[in-house]
């Protein structure tokens, strides 16, 4: 995909650079940013399998004090992205980056989800190819709250 000025994204964004040890993902992602994704804490890596720690900030959440069920799809996109660079060399600058987009996601909703917060638990389950199928959960006190797959593409980011 190309941007207004017909220039193909950067994937060298800041915020595959600028990651405080134990986080996630740096400040300069425009979804990250709202959800305060630089205030996650990683508690499990491994290559293709993420656990994190992950607070709820008060602009995804519904008058009834829960996440709004709209914002789920964006946490889950972000840890399953993420779960397919986990590893010693996620925060490598020179690594190279593929440009992954969603093809397909389901999620299966159990348990509202509060505040403080929640763990965010991602794993590749299959890849082959170009495709991946991650399987990420939202689990709070215990109890699984959202289960949700999700298929992932490789795509050259200058193809159009």
């Amino acid at each position: 995909m190309k941007n207004a000025d017909n220039q193909s994204p950067d994937v060298s964004r800041p915020h595959h650079i600028d990651i405080e040890p134990g986080r996630l993902i740096g400040r300069g992602h425009p979804a990250g940013d709202f959800l305060e994704a630089y205030k996650w804490t990683v508690t499990d890596e491994e290559p293709g399998r993420l656990v994190i720690d992950v607070h709820l900030p008060d602009q995804v959440l519904n008058p009834r004090g829960q996440l709004f069920g709209g914002f789920t799809p964006t946490y889950i996109d972000l840890i399953s992205i993420y779960c397919t660079r986990a590893g010693p060399d996620r925060r490598d600058p020179n690594t190279p980056r593929t440009w992954l987009s969603t093809v397909n996601m389901r999620i299966d909703y159990y348990e509202p989800v509060v505040q403080p917060g929640f763990t965010l638990e991602a794993q590749v389950e299959h890849r082959r190819g170009k495709t991946w199928l991650v399987l990420a959960k939202m689990v709070q006190n215990g109890k699984l709250a959202t289960h949700a797959l999700t298929t992932l593409r490789s795509i050259d980011p200058s193809a159009g």
